[in-house]
């Protein structure tokens, strides 16, 4: 019986939109916010279920999930990315972790 080779882990690019929950630290007339997340994972499955659960952990409220692939992925599209984010993207893969890059927070238009 052949052995099975254990995957390896990769890091993906994922776009997390998370409502409202109290306790989230979101600005007090934020209506939800975008998150960038670099998550490590075999696969895209795996990474969207832990940046999930991180997280739900930290009180916020994940309503949608992107991916956006993994480095090589993102390059074969033509991605630009700079050198900050390729050492975000190492550190979630040396660290097993996910990593909220940036936080942009949603308001109500005002009218």
């Amino acid at each position: 019986m052949a052995e099975k080779k254990p995957k390896r882990q990769q890091v993906f690019t994922l776009l997390v939109e998370v409502g409202r929950k109290d306790g989230d630290g979101l600005p007090e007339t934020a209506t939800g916010a975008a998150l960038v997340c670099y998550a490590s994972g075999v696969d895209e499955a795996e990474a969207v279920r832990e940046t999930v659960a991180i997280l739900k952990q930290a009180e916020l409220a994940p309503l949608d999930v992107s991916g956006y692939g993994t480095l090589d992925e993102r390059l074969d599209e033509g991605h630009d990315i700079p050198d900050e984010e390729r050492a975000l993207m190492e550190r979630a893969l040396a660290e097993n972790a996910v990593i909220v890059a940036q936080m942009t927070p949603f308001y109500e238009d005002a009218e």
